[in-house]
């Protein structure tokens, strides 16, 4: 990915894209709480290989955008999101896909922003506050930021955090810990601070967007109930599971990208 730096409305953002095939729509990615760009290149470059390009950035506290002086919440962000997208002189309206926390900034920003999402796809996330919830032994461990700033912590929980084949393969734990750039703590609070409270469920039936739900079979973070409420509850909407955990779009890439790409299409 190309990576860049943005200043949008006084805050500035470190962001990155990765090119498609030349005259196809960008899909602007939201990720997950705490990740920064780096995490998304092996997904970045299987869209790639599908001629669909990635444009992503860090969240204000994350990654290489420093954080602000006060807290935000989920309009804020998409409405900097909207801006984002602006500053990069990109008129027509993208596809986005929010992975996780990004679920729910996506579904937002699809919301909020009607005349720039086209299409929408959420992957391991959830309709907030009203979720089914994960293991709680894992969502204690996900109330700090200690696995993005310990790599032996990231080692001994990854695979009981995110599951699928993360439990059995400590060497694609090791190269996705490889692409890690701790958040700072306060950082990670405000994005924490962002999703209490939060939820999409009483409007949910107005996301008008052809919405594609993705989810792993064995997520101990987000259940896959949570993809069928999601599912139910948007018009136009279908679900696809996988045989993995929280963290499909890249343990699975080679089986995702073609199912995003289809979708796209």
């Amino acid at each position: 990915m190309e990576v860049d730096r943005a200043n949008i409305s006084g805050q500035t953002v470190r962001f990155g894209v990765r090119q498609g095939a030349p005259g196809t729509r960008p899909l602007l990615v939201f990720n997950g709480i705490g990740a920064n760009l780096e995490l998304l290149a092996p997904f970045a470059a299987a869209m790639a290989d599908e001629g669909i390009g990635v444009i992503a950035f860090d969240i204000p506290g994350v990654g290489g955008s420093p954080r602000p002086t006060l807290p935000y919440r989920f309009p804020g962000l998409a409405r900097l999101a909207a801006e984002f997208l602006e500053t990069l002189g990109i008129k027509e309206p993208v596809d986005v896909l929010g992975v996780s926390w990004g679920g729910a900034l996506a579904q937002r920003f699809a919301f909020q922003h009607p005349d720039q999402c086209r299409r929408l796809i959420l992957a391991a996330t959830s309709a907030g506050v009203v979720m089914v919830p994960g293991r709680l032994d894992v969502l204690a461990k996900m109330v700090t930021p200690r696995r993005y700033v310990d790599s032996e912590y990231m080692s001994k929980v990854g695979g009981e955090l995110y599951g699928g084949r993360f439990r059995e393969e400590p060497e694609l734990l090791a190269t996705h810990g490889r692409h890690l750039a701790p958040p700072s703590g306060l950082g990670y609070v405000y994005q924490l601070l962002a999703g209490t409270g939060w939820t999409s469920i009483h409007w949910l039936h107005r996301v008008r967007q052809p919405t594609l739900v993705m989810m792993g079979t064995d997520d101990p973070i987000v259940p896959v109930a949570n993809g069928r409420i999601l599912a139910s509850m948007i018009p136009n909407a279908r679900l696809v599971t996988l045989d993995d955990g929280h963290l499909f779009l890249i343990a699975r890439i080679e089986e995702v990208a073609p199912i995003i790409r289809d979708f796209l299409d």
